[in-house]
């Protein structure tokens, strides 16, 4: 089925290239304005082996890498205390519920009277804007963990701590790591948005802006497409890496989409 479904998808992607294709040749659009398919697609063949992209590049994964491990590092323990003290989640949750609509690119101005560190920056922009899908998804997942399965280990004498550890932490896992799928994919639009917004030395959404400046419309295109790439690998490895460690609870919720 999954195969089918990835099948499905390469054809509808080709399909659709091959239409944006017909449609710059036949000349309804200029090409200097939006280029051709095959234009955009040469040039991304051809960044991947330009060391000046590469380091661009680079800078880019540094800040969404960072970003995306300390949002785990601090939304993971967070979900963990707040979904199992209900006390504690009734007393911040107005203060989560108020702060997780802010847009984080909205905070960069504050954050660079703060900061002087150019990755410094973005990088908690970052993870201001992914520590919310972890943070809400591992409380949820703490929430669902089986009463049954918590009060009989309770009957046999184990306390807090060890019910949190043999039952209610196996049982949230795949949760915590749905919500870091989620997390990935915001990390990545927050990073280039913010290269695009406060520059710096490095980073895609600089090098868009450079080429933009001489205007390569094909190397803008060119560097969307690999800003897209890099969301689809993330997203399906860490789909991989769900399936592989939680097959149980792929089959209990009837697959993964």
């Amino acid at each position: 089925m999954i195969k089918a479904r990835t099948a499905r998808g390469v054809v509808g992607v080709a399909g659709l290239l091959v239409v944006a294709e017909l449609v710059g040749r036949s000349g309804l659009i200029d090409p200097k304005l939006l280029p051709r398919v095959s234009t955009v697609l040469k040039a991304a063949f051809e960044l991947i082996v330009d060391p000046e992209f590469l380091f661009y590049l680079s800078g880019t994964l540094t800040v969404w890498g960072g970003g995306l491990l300390l949002a785990v590092l601090l939304g993971t323990p967070a979900g963990l205390v707040l979904g199992s003290l209900p006390k504690a989640d009734l007393a911040v949750r107005p203060l989560i519920e108020f702060m997780r609509p802010i847009p984080s690119v909205v905070l960069l101005p504050l954050v660079t009277l703060l900061m002087a560190w150019d990755h410094g920056i973005k990088m908690t922009i970052v993870v201001y804007a992914a520590i919310w899908p972890i943070l809400i998804n591992t409380m949820y997942g703490l929430r669902d963990v089986d009463p049954v399965a918590k009060e009989t280990l309770r009957s046999f004498g184990f306390g807090r701590l060890a019910v949190l550890a043999r039952v209610s932490l196996p049982s949230a896992a795949p949760f915590v790591l749905t919500g870091v799928r989620i997390a990935a994919s915001i990390g990545l639009i927050v990073t280039v948005s913010a290269e695009l917004l406060a520059g710096g030395v490095d980073g895609i959404g600089t090098y868009m802006v450079r080429a933009q400046s001489g205007f390569r419309t094909d190397l803008v295109l060119a560097a969307t497409v690999w800003t897209g790439l890099l969301g689809l690998v993330a997203n399906a490895l860490l789909m991989r890496v769900h399936r592989w460690a939680f097959r149980w609870h792929v089959v209990k919720s009837g697959g993964l989409a």
